[in-house]
C-alpha cells in the first residue's frame, strides 16, 4: 500500500468517526456544548472540502461564497466570539479553568483546518481530526484528569513539529509550493470571486482594496511594483550583494493587492527572481504570538488572535525546545539549496484598519518566567540556524506601505497622496541628508530633548571615526529596502547612552502605547513603564511581552532621526498620525530602536554611503559578542519608536570640546542647507 493510499485510508476513517460524532454525544454534559460547535464546525469544513475537490470555487456565485466565508469566521467575529468555545474566557467559564483553557487551544487548533481543506492537505486534516477524536474519547469517561488532556494536546504538537515545521520552512523558500502564485497570477483579478480561494476572511475592505487597484491603469500598475521591485534590487546593489546568486523572493501582502502583486511578481521575474508566497502560520508550534507573517485577508477578531498569542505555553519546554530546533536543522539540510539561494522578504504593508487596544485576560494561556526565558533561548538558536542557511550576508528585503479603504472616506487621497510619497525624489533627500551626516559625525554625542508635556532626555554616544575622511556614522537611508525615502540612521555606542525616552501616544505593530517611557542605562532598557492599563505590573507584562519580547533587557540598537516632513504633513492633514505604520512613522522625526541593530547578522559586510564614505558603526558592545557567542549578540527584535517633530524640543550634536551643533530646535530643522524641511511644515 502506497503512503497516499494509507493516508487517502486515514483521512476517510476519521472523517466517517467525525461525521458519526454529529449524531452522538457520549461525553459529560458539561462538554456537550464544545463539542456540538466544533463538530459541527468540522463537519462544514469537511464537506466543503469536497465541493472545493469538486470545482466549486470556479463557478460558485459571489453570494455563496459570501455566506460560506461567514460559516467559517462567524464564530470568532466579535459579539459572537464572546460566547464561543474559542474564547478562553467563555470555555473556563463553561468548562472550569484548566479543561477550559485546553479545549480553547483546541478550537484555536481546530479552526486551521480551513486553510488545509483549501490547500487539499490531507496530513493536516487528518492529524488534527484524530487528535479531536482523541480528546473526545478520552473525555467520554466520566472522571479524566485535566493532565491526560494536556499531555495528549502536547504530544501531538511533538509528534508531529517534524512536519509542520518542515513544511513551514520549505514553504519560505520553494517556489513549487504556488498555491497563493496561482491565484494571483491565473484569476481573472476583476472577478472579486478570486477573493475567495485563498480560504482567508473577507471582507468589504479586500473587496473595494482589489476593485480600487482595478482602475488604475496599467502603466500606473507597472509604476507601483516598479517602486517596490527596484528598491529590492537596489538593495542588493547598495549592500554590495550580489542578486545574481538568488533564484527566489518572498511576497508578502494582505488580499486585495494582488494586481500589485502580479506586477511585482513579473518584475522580478525578468530579475531571474521566482515568486515564493507563503500564508501566515496556522499551526500553533510556527506562531509568533499574534504576529501574521505571510500573506492574510481580514483579521476577524484581533482579541482572538491575542488571546491565544501565547498557546505556545502548552508545549514550550526544555525538550521541546531542542526537538524543535533538531527539526529545523533537518528541514534546513533538506533545502539547503533553495535557501542559499533564496533573496529575502519583499513586503507590501498596510495602515488604516480600525485601531485596537486588547484586552489581558487571566483565562488565557500564558508563559511563565522560565518559559519567556526558554523562547528567548530558542529564538537565538534558530536566528542563528537560519543565518546559516540564508546568510544574511548575503541577503536583502523591501518594504512598502499603503493605505486600505478601512481607512475612512478619504481613502482614494490618502492613497494617492501614499504613491507620491513612496516616490519622492531621493536625490534632494540625499542632498539634505548628507548636510546632517556632516554634523553629525562632527559629534562624538547626540542630545535629544522632548518638549511640552513630552519628558524625552536622551544623551547617545556616537562611535569614534579614526579616519573621517573615509569613514561616516550614519548611513544615509534612500528609498530602496525601507521605502519611502527620509532618515540618517547609526548603531550607537552602548557605553555613555543614557537617559529616558518618552512618547505620550504611539502604535506598535498594532498595539496601542499609552505614554510609554523607556530608561536606558549605558545603552540598555533598564526600566520601562506605560499607562495602558490600571496596574504597574499589567503595564509592564504588556510592555515586557511585546516590546522586550520577553528578554530582561534590550540595548539600543539604533538612533535615527527622520527627514521625511512630506509624511508628516500628509499625516497631519489627514488625521492619520496614530494610524501610521512604523514604516512611515519613523521617517516623521526621530526614532530609537530596541533590540538588534539594522546590520544585525551582516555586521561584517563593509557597507557605503553614496559619498564613498563606509558606515563604521554596524556593532554595539552587545553584537560584538557574536563572534564568542551568537545567542548572547542577537534578540530576534527590532522596534522602532518614534518622536513627533510637534513633542521634539531639540536634536544637538556634541562636540569633543563641549561644543554644540543645532540639528533641530522646537520642531523645525536648523542646520544650515537642511531649510527645505522645513518648507513643507510651513506651507
Amino acid at each position: 500500500m502506497s503512503r497516499d493510499t494509507f493516508l487517502e485510508e486515514r483521512f476517510e476513517l476519521v472523517k466517517g468517526r467525525i461525521r458519526e460524532m454529529q449524531q452522538e454525544m457520549d461525553v459529560p454534559e458539561r462538554f456537550c456544548g464544545f463539542f456540538h460547535e466544533m463538530t459541527s464546525y468540522l463537519n462544514y469544513v469537511l464537506t466543503l472540502h469536497e465541493k472545493i475537490r469538486e470545482g466549486w470555487l470556479e463557478h460558485a456565485a459571489l453570494s455563496e461564497l459570501q455566506k460560506n466565508n461567514e460559516e467559517l469566521y462567524g464564530r470568532i467575529l466579535p459579539g459572537a466570539y464572546e460566547t464561543s468555545y474559542a474564547n478562553p474566557a467563555y470555555a473556563v467559564r463553561m468548562l472550569q479553568e484548566e479543561y477550559g483553557r485546553l479545549l480553547s487551544f483546541l478550537a484555536a487548533e481546530v479552526r486551521g483546518i480551513v486553510v488545509y481543506a483549501y490547500e487539499d492537505r490531507l496530513f493536516d486534516m487528518t492529524v488534527l481530526m484524530e487528535l479531536y477524536v482523541q480528546i473526545y474519547n478520552l473525555l467520554e469517561e466520566p472522571t479524566v484528569p485535566a493532565q491526560e488532556i494536556r499531555d495528549t494536546l502536547y504530544w501531538y504538537v511533538s509528534d508531529y513539529s517534524e512536519e509542520m515545521v518542515g513544511r513551514r520552512i520549505r514553504e519560505a523558500v520553494d517556489p513549487s509550493l504556488d498555491f497563493a502564485v496561482r491565484i494571483v497570477c491565473d484569476s481573472d483579478l476583476t472577478d472579486s470571486r478570486y477573493l475567495y480561494k485563498y480560504g482567508e476572511y473577507v471582507t468589504e475592505n479586500e473587496i473595494a482594496m482589489a476593485e480600487y487597484l482595478n482602475r488604475f491603469s496599467e502603466e500606473e500598475t507597472e509604476a507601483m511594483a516598479r517602486t517596490f521591485t527596484e528598491g529590492y534590487r537596489i538593495g542588493f546593489i547598495n549592500g554590495r550583494k550580489d542578486i545574481s546568486k538568488k533564484n527566489s523572493v518572498n511576497i508578502r501582502y494582505q488580499l486585495g493587492f494582488e494586481r500589485m502583486v502580479r506586477a511585482a511578481v513579473r518584475q522580478f521575474e525578468d530579475m531571474g527572481l521566482k515568486p515564493v508566497i507563503y500564508r501566515s502560520a496556522v499551526h500553533a508550534v510556527n506562531k509568533k504570538q499574534h504576529h501574521r507573517i505571510g500573506y492574510y485577508g481580514a483579521i476577524p477578531n484581533k482579541q482572538y488572535d491575542y488571546d491565544h498569542k501565547d498557546d505556545a505555553a502548552l508545549f514550550l519546554n526544555q525538550e521541546f525546545v531542542q526537538r524543535k530546533l533538531r527539526v529545523m536543522q533537518v528541514a534546513y539540510e533538506q533545502v539547503k539549496d533553495l535557501a542559499n539561494t533564496h533573496g529575502g522578504p519583499a513586503v507590501i504593508e498596510t495602515f488604516g484598519e480600525t485601531p485596537f487596544t486588547p484586552v489581558s485576560k487571566k483565562e488565557a494561556f500564558s508563559l511563565s518566567s522560565h518559559q519567556q526565558k526558554l523562547q528567548v533561548v530558542y529564538d537565538n538558536e534558530a536566528g542563528q540556524i537560519v543565518n546559516r542557511y540564508i546568510k544574511g550576508e548575503e541577503r536583502s528585503f523591501t518594504i512598502i506601505a499603503y493605505p486600505v479603504c478601512e481607512i475612512g472616506e478619504k481613502f482614494g487621497d490618502i492613497f494617492r497622496e501614499t504613491v507620491r510619497l513612496n516616490t519622492l525624489d531621493y536625490r534632494l533627500y540625499q542632498g539634505i541628508q548628507q548636510k546632517l551626516i556632516d554634523a553629525l559625525d562632527e559629534g562624538c554625542e547626540v542630545r535629544i530633548k522632548g518638549r511640552g508635556g513630552n519628558r524625552t532626555d536622551m544623551t547617545v554616544r556616537l562611535h569614534d571615526l579614526t579616519d573621517p575622511e573615509k569613514q561616516t556614522n550614519f548611513e544615509n537611508c534612500l528609498a530602496d529596502v525601507n521605502i519611502p525615502v527620509g532618515e540618517v540612521f547609526t548603531s550607537p555606542v552602548l557605553h555613555g547612552t543614557n537617559g529616558v525616552l518618552h512618547v505620550s501616544g504611539v502604535y506598535l505593530d498594532g498595539l496601542y502605547y499609552r505614554n510609554l517611557e523607556i530608561t536606558f542605562r549605558d545603552g540598555k532598557v533598564s526600566d520601562y513603564i506605560c499607562a495602558n492599563f490600571e496596574t504597574e505590573e499589567e503595564n509592564r507584562d504588556y510592555i515586557k511581552e511585546n516590546i522586550l519580547f520577553h528578554h530582561d533587557m534590550l540595548p539600543l540598537g539604533e538612533f535615527a532621526i527622520g527627514t521625511n516632513t512630506t509624511a508628516y504633513v500628509m499625516a497631519k492633514k489627514y488625521r492619520i498620525e496614530d494610524i501610521l505604520p512604523i514604516l512611515i512613522a519613523e521617517k516623521m522625526g526621530p526614532h530609537f530602536a530596541v533590540g538588534d541593530t539594522c546590520y544585525s547578522w551582516s555586521e561584517d559586510t563593509a557597507v557605503y554611503n553614496p559619498d564613498g564614505k563606509e558606515i563604521i558603526a554596524r556593532d554595539n558592545e552587545v553584537s560584538v559578542l557574536r563572534r564568542i557567542d551568537a545567542g548572547k549578540a542577537y534578540f530576534g527584535c527590532h522596534t522602532d519608536i518614534t518622536i513627533p517633530y510637534e513633542e521634539l524640543g531639540e536634536i544637538t550634536a556634541v562636540k569633543r570640546d563641549g561644543s554644540r551643533i543645532p540639528i533641530i530646535k522646537d520642531s523645525r530643522f536648523v542646520l544650515p542647507g537642511t531649510e527645505e524641511l522645513n518648507r513643507v511644515l510651513d506651507e
